[in-house]
C-alpha cells in the first residue's frame, strides 16, 4: 500500500476509535447508506461535468465510504481493508485470464462472455435463491428493470426482435388508457410500472441505458427551464401569472437556444 493510503486507513481507525469522533463511532453499515448513495450520484455528476478537480474530490468522498465500511467490519472482527483489497486484486486477475493468463479473445464481447462464465463458477459468499438475485434491489428502479430483463434474457427468456417489444409498449399504453377510464389509482400505478418496464426492455434492444437516457433528458430540462427563468426575468414578469401560450412560446425558444 502507498503511504497516503496507509495514512488514510490510520485516520479512519482513529475516527472510529474511543478517542475519535462521536458521530463516526455511532455509525453502522445501515446508517450511512443514504450518504453512500448520495456520494455515488455526486461522483456521476462530476464525471458528466468533465471537471477533473471535482472528479478527484468526489472519488475521495466515495473512497471514504469504502474505508468506513471496512473499518466498521474490522471493529467487529469480520474483515479489514487489506482483505478487501486482496479480494479485489485476486478477482481482477481471475476474471482477466486474457491479460494475466493464456486465454485469447478477439473482442470486448468475448471478454464479457468469459467474465460471466468465470463469475458463475466462482464460490459465492452467500447463496442466491434466484438467478435474478444478482441484480441489487437497491438499484434505481429504471436501471434495475434494464438489468433484470438483460439477466433474464441470458437464460433465454426474451423477445425475438425489438419490434415485438415495441408492440408490447403499445399494448401497455393501451392498458394504461383503460385504467384511466376506471379511475383506479392502484391499477394505474400497476400499468405505468409495466409501461416503464417495457420501455427499459426496448432500450436494451437499442443498446441504450435507460437511466442514462433519462438523466440526459433531465439535464436538458434543467437547462431549458433555467433559460426560460432568465427570459422571464428580462421581461420582468411573474412566472405564476403566465398563461399556457406564453409558457409554450418560452419553451420553444428555449429548445432552440439550449443543448
Amino acid at each position: 500500500m502507498s503511504q497516503p493510503f496507509d495514512k488514510l486507513v490510520d485516520i479512519m481507525a482513529i475516527l472510529r476509535g474511543p478517542e475519535g469522533c462521536p458521530w463516526d463511532h455511532e455509525q453502522t453499515h445501515q446508517s450511512i447508506i443514504p450518504q453512500l448513495i448520495e456520494e455515488a450520484y455526486e461522483l456521476i455528476e462530476a464525471i458528466e461535468s468533465k471537471n477533473d478537480p471535482h472528479l478527484c474530490e468526489e472519488l475521495g468522498d466515495l473512497l471514504l465510504h469504502v474505508l468506513f465500511h471496512a473499518q466498521m467490519a474490522s471493529d467487529r472482527g469480520a474483515f479489514d481493508i487489506d482483505q478487501v483489497v486482496e479480494g479485489l486484486t485476486n478477482k481482477l486477475i481471475r476474471r482477466h485470464p486474457h491479460v494475466f493468463g493464456e486465454v485469447k479473445v478477439k473482442s470486448a464481447g468475448e471478454v464479457m462472455m468469459n467474465w460471466d462464465q468465470i463469475k458463475a463458477g466462482e464460490k459465492k459468499t452467500h447463496v442466491r435463491d434466484s438467478y435474478l438475485d444478482g441484480v441489487p434491489k437497491a438499484l434505481p428502479a429504471l436501471f434495475q428493470a434494464y438489468k433484470l430483463s438483460r439477466k433474464a434474457s441470458k437464460l433465454g427468456f426474451d423477445w425475438e426482435k425489438k419490434e415485438d417489444v415495441f408492440e408490447k409498449i403499445e399494448e401497455e399504453l393501451d392498458e394504461l388508457k383503460q385504467t384511466l377510464k376506471n379511475k383506479d389509482q392502484e391499477e394505474q400505478e400497476h400499468e405505468i410500472g409495466d409501461l416503464f418496464f417495457a420501455l427499459a426492455n426496448y432500450c436494451r434492444f437499442l443498446k441504450i441505458q435507460p437511466e442514462e437516457a433519462l438523466r440526459k433528458t433531465n439535464n436538458r430540462f434543467r437547462s431549458r427551464f433555467f433559460f426560460m427563468e432568465q427570459e422571464i426575468k428580462k421581461l420582468q414578469k411573474n412566472p405564476k401569472k403566465l398563461n399556457s401560450a406564453q409558457w409554450d412560446k418560452l419553451w420553444k425558444n428555449a429548445k432552440k437556444k439550449t443543448f
